[in-house]
């Protein structure tokens, strides 16, 4: 999502051909070059003698889709143990006999899980060393082996149960030790690059500013990227706690770091209500979750929901909690299809891809950049429709009926949607998904305006990744949106899809997508 940014936010990167051909290590450097804005975008605002990062940001910004849940961790790294307890098993079964030695197993390797739960040996502590963490696991199992030698002499004998434990028990402390070290270093990883903690901006250099910050130095609970004010004037402070001052709700709007930004926080006294919903009416046109730092008295109107930041109350009066659950069932149907669907499309590709050479000269793909999820910039591929003297990046004048801009063979595969076939790519790296709102690109017009202007909730189909196919493609909002009137109902098709979301619905969705492009002889793409 990078919009127009403010000299203080700009970053400097590398011209990108729009219409350049794919090459087999395209991929490879999409990866390292995302990685490389990353850490550009994390610099963006650096000057020479001074440090404006402040203590609380990542060592590399990371942007909000690849964001994860610490409760959805957790549940992962307990079913690790339970496969690495029972691998414990299975390698104690094979070299021990006797009847009872799965009863014995079993029993001990539910008292190990138990026991690990015990001990809190789920909880990664930021200052927490490898060697104290291991210690913890180590007790928790000599914890769980006495618990076994209590319970189990009563149905086999001693000698039996020492016996059997004296395989088991090394076996399987050596699995978990194991995952526990690889679980560790992972955390470690994602912590230092920002995937494991929310990363937020103050709107409002307060006093309540100040304590939030102070209380997040102490719990290290999210990262505060930087602190806005419109009252901020020349000569001010230029950080809060070492937080940097980032400059107003305008540099605000156009800052590139937004992407990064999981929530945005208003710390403007609840009681200040015109500067409150002024502020609000204003960021409405950003995806990102906004939220009220509440009074001490927690009194909010605006409140929808209660949440907590260093055991500081907020109240969320715009967007909403992702639910890490169906994100990961989405991510997995989207894996799973999207892979099956190339392998079978690729014969097609393959065709469409020699049309187009013999049909013009030029490249056979067209790259795109539009808004992704959180609105973060990402770079959307399709097979080439158009003449490459006469491709439009910006989308600022949309395809019309007999275009003659449009080849022969652009006329054919954009009929029929076979010029979307590459972003099963862009589906399988994680920038879209199968379902979802469609992708606009960056400065799209409808009319002599941009397509954001006239709707207000806009904004609000970028909480979610863009998709292949959508809610508003299967409703007959289909190809060019070329008056007000059709933004406004694309719009509200793809908020009523975020809404409704499911598994299910996205199975439909998909089931119903072919049916639909083979009954619409109308729609112009």
């Amino acid at each position: 999502m990078w919009q127009c940014a403010s000299p203080s936010s700009r970053i400097n990167r590398s011209q990108m051909s729009f219409a350049a051909p794919f090459k087999p290590s395209s991929l490879a450097d999409r990866r390292a070059r995302r990685h490389a804005e990353a850490h550009a975008a994390a610099a963006a605002w650096a000057e020479p003698g001074r440090d404006r990062r402040g203590p609380l940001r990542p060592d590399r910004l990371t942007p909000t889709r690849l964001r994860m849940s610490g409760r959805l961790l957790t549940r992962f790294f307990q079913g690790g143990d339970a496969i690495a307890l029972i691998l414990g098993c299975l390698i104690a079964a094979a070299l021990t006999h006797g009847a009872n030695v799965l009863l014995i197993y079993g029993g001990a390797s539910v008292a190990t899980f138990a026991s690990l739960r015990l001990f809190d040996c789920y909880k990664f502590g930021r200052r927490e060393d490898l060697a104290i963490h291991l210690m913890r696991v180590t007790v928790a199992f000599a914890v769980a082996v006495a618990m076994c030698f209590a319970i189990l002499t009563h149905f086999v004998g001693v000698i039996m149960l020492t016996a059997s434990l004296g395989v088991w028990t090394p076996l399987a402390f050596l699995c978990v030790a194991a995952a526990h070290g690889l679980w560790w270093a992972n955390v470690k990883r994602w912590r230092t690059n920002g995937r494991l903690t929310p990363n937020l901006v103050i709107v409002g250099a307060t006093g309540a500013a100040e304590r939030l910050i102070a209380a997040i130095l102490e719990t290290r609970e999210a990262h505060v990227l930087g602190v806005f004010d419109d009252r901020a004037r020349e000569g001010s402070a230029e950080h809060m706690h070492r937080v940097p001052m980032l400059g107003g709700t305008d540099e605000l709007l156009a800052h590139r770091i937004m992407p990064f930004v999981d929530r945005i926080v208003i710390t403007v006294p609840a009681g200040a209500r015109d500067r409150v919903q002024a502020l609000l009416e204003r960021l409405k046109v950003l995806p990102n979750e906004i939220t009220l730092l509440l009074d001490r008295d927690g009194q909010s109107g605006e409140a929808e929901a209660i949440d907590r930041i260093a055991n500081i109350p907020l109240a969320r009066v715009s967007g909403a909690e992702i639910d890490q659950g169906k994100a990961l069932a989405k991510r997995a149907q989207d894996l799973i299809i999207a892979a099956i669907a190339l392998f079978v499309a690729t014969p097609i590709m393959l065709l469409v891809a020699l049309a187009i050479k013999l049909d013009s000269p030029g490249p056979v793909f067209f790259r795109q950049r539009r808004h992704g999820f959180n609105n973060e910039e990402i770079v959307v591929w399709k097979f080439r429709s158009m003449r490459t003297e006469s491709a439009d990046a910006k989308a600022t004048r949309q395809v019309s009926a007999h275009d003659d801009r449009v080849t022969k063979v652009g006329k054919f595969i954009r009929k029929t949607s076979l010029d979307e076939l590459p972003q099963l790519i862009n589906v399988i790296t994680g920038e879209m998904s199968l379902v979802g709102p469609r992708p606009h690109a960056i400065g799209m017009k409808t009319g002599e305006v941009e397509s954001s202007r006239l709707v207000a909730e806009y904004a609000h189909r970028h909480r979610m990744k863009p998709g292949m196919t959508g809610w508003a493609a299967i409703n007959g909002s289909r190809g060019a949106v070329d008056t007000p009137e059709l933004v406004r109902r694309r719009v509200a098709l793809d908020v009523e899809y975020i809404e409704r979301q499911s598994f299910w619905l996205d199975l439909y969705i998909m089931f119903m997508t072919v049916p639909c492009l083979l009954g619409d002889s109308e729609t112009v793409r």
